[in-house]
């Protein structure tokens, strides 16, 4: 039926084009559909404004300036405006008058979601609603949260398990009080347990909600620096493993194998993983060289434009 539904389409498209007398030329010059959309994090120009040589307000004006058209804040950016409606409106307005899409909030310093204590796994939700909050008013989709617990990084299976009961039941808190607002929670891979991406994928089970999901960071999967011989858990596996639960992606430039050694990221294998996963959404550029910020992350940006070029023989939408 599906297939069926598929070829009804295509043919009364084709029967449109040539009953308008436009012949096959007109197929030949329509556009491919995108294989993913490009955005970018706040973070990549982290220290232009920590620096105060760069204004959070601007942001959308200066991604667009550089080529993208959607953006993901960070709230540590406005830690103090999720409830200031003239500034959130100034944000709005500063992003649709510049045509950029707002994609989701990254948010930061608001407790530990896998707590031990109930009461203050309930604090921490509680923290996070005004910037669920924030992300409606704002037009976002998702807001990104940190998958940490009291219970510390180890080995030990109980250790494993129990972090996981802890965060999945705080997430699903938060996730009921998102869902009445249309906006999804999204775990990334921060570090600690949530660089396992066995460990994350189990958390999205057991929460067992819609509306929670994962960031894949390609970057971010150093567990524990652990005195400066890292403990890490491979980045393609861990990226394939939370793809099924996505609702965003971050883009960094280096990678991590499971023994604790980084290297270059390869743009075609990751994005095949991605796509695989029928992903099409959006993948954030996570990343800008100290310095040359701007032209780093216009580099990220051509980059990936080339790699979905390649791919566009290979996937579809």
């Amino acid at each position: 039926m599906h297939n069926r539904r598929d070829f009804i389409k295509k043919t009364g498209l084709a029967t449109a084009f040539f009953g308008l007398g436009l012949g096959s030329e007109a197929f030949a010059l329509s556009p491919k559909a995108s294989l993913y959309k490009i955005s970018l994090a706040e973070w990549s120009v982290n220290k232009l404004l920590f620096s105060k040589k760069m204004d959070h307000l601007d942001f959308p004006m200066l991604a667009k300036k550089h080529g993208i058209h959607a953006v993901e804040y960070v709230n540590q950016f406005f830690m103090d405006k999720a409830k200031d409606m003239s500034y959130l409106r100034e944000m709005k307005s500063r992003a649709e008058g510049e045509g950029v899409t707002s994609v989701l909030i990254m948010c930061d310093r608001e407790g530990q979601l896998g707590a031990a204590d109930a009461a203050e796994r309930m604090e921490t939700v509680e923290n996070h609603k005004k910037w669920v909050e924030a992300a409606k008013f704002l037009g976002c989709h998702a807001i990104r949260v940190n998958g940490y617990s009291s219970v510390e990084y180890s080995q030990d299976r109980k250790a494993f398990s129990e972090s996981q009961k802890l965060v999945a039941d705080g997430l699903r808190q938060l996730c009921e009080f998102a869902d009445t607002m249309d906006i999804g929670v999204t775990i990334e891979n921060h570090g600690g347990f949530s660089s396992n991406g066995k460990w994350l994928s189990g958390v999205m089970k057991a929460a067992d909600h819609p509306r929670a999901g994962t960031l894949p960071d390609f970057g971010n999967f150093q567990i524990s620096p652990n005195d400066g011989n890292p403990i890490s858990y491979d980045s393609y596996k861990g990226v394939k493993e939370l793809m099924p639960y996505a609702q965003g992606v971050s883009v960094k430039t280096t990678v991590w194998d499971g023994k604790g050694n980084q290297s270059p990221l390869d743009y075609e294998k990751m994005m095949r993983i991605v796509l695989k996963a029928d992903y099409h959404s959006w993948c954030g550029i996570e990343y800008g060289e100290a310095g040359r910020e701007w032209e780093s992350i216009v580099e990220v940006r051509e980059q990936l434009e080339a790699t979905e070029a390649a791919l566009q023989g290979s996937f579809s939408v």
